[in-house]
């Protein structure tokens, strides 16, 4: 390999050479499709009810209402079972409903209440998918290629929000809304067939299993110990809320600011699935001229532009050429941000990880379309615009201060068990507990502030797999020792401290301490018993 190939960025289309992830990729677009097919079908069903409008709106809650309540308890749940059978399943009974929804249509049954009921567990399917679907990439290519198989998915969803209303329709106007019903359900096929082809490597350990509110505990300290992850989350707030004007008043835009109809709006939403597509295909460079941070920071301002655009121009070209540049930019911050993710989160809490990151991107959406329709009822569409372009490129300049993390593909979280077995003369019960964990430094008194300052990226360690408490003492009675203590909820949770939690990152921060400290650390574990209470009316 010559020197230039070593260092050429890696081409976003680098992780479709993997057999398994170019098939999964494919079916997730015909399901995408599907989807979006879906929505322009029952809100066609639902124009000439009484009420129109307010049914109309239910239709993307009754979507991506399950979402927002479902997204952390599925998170968890992906990561204490299999993902792939767990996809299985949900992607199978999403097939079911979708038929039942077409027959029921097929029928004349499919009332507004029967059809925002099975929109709605159609959403929870979606929602019991999503941090699974997410958590499982990692597993399908390289570490490197992470980044391109984040842009890959986001330019997927895209495609699927752009092109499947536009085929919905034509196929709706033709032969009504049964036919885009059976097509999705036909499309969770594909996903199914190459669910059932994959198959995951087995995992060796004989750890417990953790409880499902142990496991959601877990995942909400690893996140609070995890300044990095906390600084993605709080980017992706600062883009999405105002960035969500646009998707929201667009239809506005089209109907009332350019005089369009329902296919020009289509044509708008083509453009931003268009520039989806040029920034995936442009992603490689940009990330090689870009760091993290740099790239929100343009897709912040491309979109600000583009929301300014929409709002004070009443040219179709010149908003279409806007629009083109925001569906790079949205595509930019979704996968700068779902990557960064991706790679900050080891595979033992991945899915709940990326749970959270999903409820904030389905909420803020959510939320944000609410607020902003709300507030161009109050002041009108082209000042809702306007303030919502200022919000991105405040968001863009608050970048300076709050940056993401730009080495994220360098740290190894492959799993490392380096801590020593315990040494215990009898065996503790998984549930046992709480375990308090007890380990000696003697640190040379020169040594005193560089070995408190490598001891605050330890207590953090600690703190993401597992520990309740976290604490270090200056022993009073002997000379330059120091103590650390800290504490967990159970023994079973300990050994998966041990076992699967702690990382190749992790044992270079010890080692890092181990360059201050003289001799061999001394570790005690301790589990809590009850006391006995005393009986009778006696002393105590």
């Amino acid at each position: 390999m010559t020197t230039a190939d070593a260092t050429a960025p890696l081409s976003t289309w680098a992780p479709l050479r993997s057999p398994i992830y170019r098939a999964l990729w494919v079916a997730q677009l015909v399901s995408n499709l599907g989807t979006w097919m879906q929505t322009v079908g029952a809100q066609w069903i639902l124009v000439d009810e009484p009420n129109a409008a307010v049914l109309v709106s239910f239709v993307q809650t009754a979507i991506t209402l399950p979402v927002m309540l479902l997204s952390v308890p599925s998170g968890v749940l992906a990561d204490l079972v299999d993902r792939r059978r767990l996809l299985l399943g949900a992607q199978s009974a999403m097939a079911v409903l979708a038929a039942v929804l077409t027959l029921s249509t097929a029928t004349g049954h499919t009332t507004p209440a029967v059809l925002l009921t099975l929109l709605f567990l159609l959403g929870c399917g979606q929602a019991l998918t999503a941090p699974a679907w997410q958590a499982v990439q990692p597993e399908l290519v390289a570490r490197e290629q992470i980044p391109a198989a984040a842009a890959l998915g986001s330019m997927n969803i895209n495609l699927g929000r752009a092109v499947g209303p536009a085929i919905a329709g034509v196929l709706v106007s033709l032969s009504g809304p049964t036919l885009v019903f059976a097509l999705n359900a036909v499309s969770f096929g594909g996903i199914v067939a190459v669910l059932m082809f994959w198959r995951r490597p087995a995992t060796d350990r004989n750890l417990p299993t953790e409880r499902p509110l142990a496991a959601l505990q877990a995942g909400t300290r690893f996140i609070r110990a995890a300044p990095a992850i906390r600084r993605v989350l709080l980017r992706s707030i600062l883009f999405i809320a105002p960035a969500s004007a646009l998707w929201a008043l667009l239809p506005v835009i089209a109907r009332d600011g350019i005089g369009l109809s329902a296919s020009g709006y289509g044509v708008m939403l083509g453009a931003l699935g268009l520039g989806a597509v040029l920034g995936a295909v442009a992603l490689a460079r940009i990330r090689a001229a870009l760091t993290p941070t740099q790239r929100l920071t343009v897709a912040a301002l491309l979109f600000g532009l583009a929301t300014a655009g929409s709002a004070l121009l009443h040219s179709l070209p010149l908003v279409l050429i806007l629009l083109v540049g925001a569906g790079l930019a949205w595509l930019l911050a979704m996968s700068t941000m779902n990557a960064t993710m991706q790679l900050l989160l080891p595979a033992w809490v991945r899915a709940r990880g990326l749970s959270v990151y999903l409820l904030v991107f389905m909420g803020g959406q959510a939320i944000g379309s609410l607020v902003w329709g709300v507030v161009a009822g109050a002041v009108g569409t082209v000042h809702a615009l306007l303030t919502a372009a200022v919000l991105l490129a405040c968001g863009a300049l608050s970048s300076v201060w709050l940056p993401i993390r730009h080495n994220a593909e360098e740290l190894d979280l492959t799993p490392s068990a380096f801590w020593p077995e315990p040494q215990v003369v009898f065996e503790p019960d998984p549930e046992d507990g709480p375990i308090m964990v007890l380990r000696d430094y003697d640190v040379p008194a020169e040594n005193t502030e560089e070995f408190l300052a490598a001891m605050a990226f330890v207590g953090r360690s600690r703190q993401r797999t597992g520990a309740m408490e976290w604490r270090i003492y200056r022993d009073l009675g002997v000379v330059d020792r120091f103590v650390e203590a800290f504490v967990v909820r159970s023994w079973a949770e300990h050994m998966h401290q041990h076992q699967v939690r702690l990382t190749a990152q992790d044992q270079v921060r010890e080692r890092e301490v181990a360059r201050f400290t003289v001799g061999a650390d001394r570790v005690t574990h301790l589990v809590a018993v009850a006391p006995n209470r005393p009986s009778g009316r006696g002393p105590r």
